[in-house]
């Protein structure tokens, strides 16, 4: 007889898992299968004698960035294409994935700063003559962007990632794939030729800025166009976050000591801070003027009564 208790609910068949579990056919996919799980806790392997407590720290913190900067080429080769195509919107779409992943790596390399300078120094040594400077997917992110030096493509010759570097370096950037779209949109983008002075190339930028400030005062026409160069604004000005993070943290955690790789360390970064991937489209806040039916231009503050920043 049926206890009154279990009148209208449904038998739980013993063959069947319990709510809530998980089993596997035999031979299915499983989440550490396809994710390699197994593979990739073997990959941690620490240079110090006996293993330094926090190396693996240091170790997982740079293989995660790598990764990272996988899907960063990924998804800027997507750009390129959406570009080349005439997809604005699409291009703003994946260029803006790219800019989640550049916050989340310029907060990451704070987690290294949960190790002390001398636990640093405990298996540091250890890591010579290898350096961050020799990160071959984070140099395409560069070239890519524009970003382009040859004595930094010399760095890798003989390096298995050399070909691979060269056909970036070779490639158009960002900025000029993004210009040969808006040439395509029937905006005119003056050049300076190869020979070139100083004042001829300031005098084309000044005219190509000039144009590309249409973005910003018509936006109604060229809303979609905006959108993507401000995307890639962004990407310049977290790519700036991440060095500056970068910066501090190295000479938080070894002062001015010279990298392992040879470089001058905290001195060397110093110099990245200034590099711009888009010039243009920074120097075009200076020249955009201010739109009709807007508030009176402001009093000058007293000497020494200056505002702060960004309205001083």
């Amino acid at each position: 007889m049926t206890s009154s208790r279990n009148m209208g609910q449904p038998t739980q068949d013993k063959n069947q898992p319990k709510k809530g579990s998980y089993t596997p056919a035999p031979g299915a996919l499983t989440y550490n299968a396809y994710l390699k799980v197994n593979e990739l806790k073997q990959l941690q392997i620490c240079q110090s004698d006996p293993a330094h407590h926090d190396e693996p720290l240091f170790i997982i913190i740079h293989q995660a960035y790598e990764l990272w900067f996988k899907l960063i080429l990924h998804e800027l080769d997507e750009v390129f294409a959406m570009m080349a195509a005439q997809r604005v919107r699409k291009a703003t779409f994946f260029m803006r994935r790219v800019n989640e992943i550049m916050k989340l790596l310029a907060h990451q390399i704070h987690i290294l700063e949960t190790m002390s300078p001398r636990d640093f120094l405990g298996f540091r040594y250890n890591l010579s003559p290898a350096s961050g400077f020799g990160s071959s997917q984070f140099r395409e992110i560069e070239f890519m962007s524009g970003l382009r030096y040859p004595e930094l493509l010399e760095h890798f010759s003989g390096d298995p990632s050399y070909e691979t570097l060269k056909k970036r370096m070779e490639q158009p950037s960002l900025g000029e794939a993004f210009y040969t779209l808006l040439a395509k949109k029937g905006f005119k983008l003056a050049e300076a030729g190869e020979s070139a002075g100083e004042a001829e190339i300031e005098q084309a930028q000044n005219k190509r800025v000039q144009e590309i400030a249409k973005l910003y005062t018509d936006e109604e026409t060229y809303g979609d166009l905006h959108d993507l160069a401000e995307a890639f604004v962004e990407f310049d000005e977290l790519l700036f976050l991440w060095r500056a993070n970068h910066v501090i943290v190295v000479e938080r955690m070894i002062g001015f000591k010279r990298g392992t790789g040879g470089s001058e360390g905290v001195g060397y970064l110093q110099t990245t801070l200034s590099k711009r991937c888009f010039p243009d489209l920074w120097k075009v806040r200076t020249v955009l003027e201010q739109p009709e039916g807007g508030a009176g231009p402001q009093s000058q503050s007293p000497p020494g009564k200056g505002g702060g920043c960004p309205f001083h």
